[in-house]
């Protein structure tokens, strides 16, 4: 038996509304380009609005101009999607508050994530989302994912209850060292002052 192996998301389709609650949202507040609009294939009742969320991926949306917005949060089941994130920087997660308050959206305000600072609140179908911004840039070569196993293993060796700032710190320096040469025979700190 072998593995089938993946290699990222290739896109996230969601039932939406009409048409028009789609674009505004999706485009008109989360500013993701409107890139593609056909039918949806396997139902010809249904379109199908494709979204770039920023990375090249794909949110896509089915809709139906017979289905009416409803803000209803769908139920929280076994199986069912509890929140869609989706990254964004340091200086757009601070214009976040404002920028829902300015529409007159709820939500959570900042939340500390120790690694990272997240933001939650509905859309006009009730669906949960969250922006998170994460709070380091990888070395170069390397992705967040790296950083994140090593600062879990940072954090359970030390005994810490979760990562916060100084674990990933040292986990970007232990990779620094790992994956980049020196001439150095010694790369421990020093007082140079």
């Amino acid at each position: 038996m072998r593995k089938i192996q993946t290699q990222g998301v290739h896109h996230i389709t969601l039932n939406g509304a009409d048409r028009q609650t789609s674009i505004d949202f999706w485009e008109g507040v989360l500013g993701m380009p409107f890139v593609f609009d056909q039918p949806n294939l396997d139902n010809p009742k249904e379109g199908h609005l494709y979204f770039d969320p920023g990375d090249g991926r794909l949110i896509t949306i089915f809709t139906n101009e017979e289905r009416k917005p409803d803000p209803t949060p769908p139920p929280e089941a076994i199986g069912s999607l509890h929140h869609l994130a989706l990254n964004v920087s340091q200086a757009t997660f601070w214009q976040v508050a404002a920028r829902l308050d300015a529409r007159g959206v709820k939500h959570s305000g900042p939340v500390d994530r120790g690694f990272m600072d997240s933001i939650y609140f509905r859309d006009p179908l009730g669906l949960r989302l969250e922006l998170a911004s994460y709070r380091f840039e990888p070395p170069e070569g390397c992705r967040h994912a790296d950083v994140m196993i090593e600062a879990h293993r940072i954090r359970v060796e030390r005994g810490d209850h979760h990562i916060d700032r100084e674990h990933l710190a040292d986990a970007i320096e232990l990779l620094v060292e790992r994956r980049q040469s020196s001439l150095s025979d010694d790369r421990s700190p020093r007082k140079a002052y």
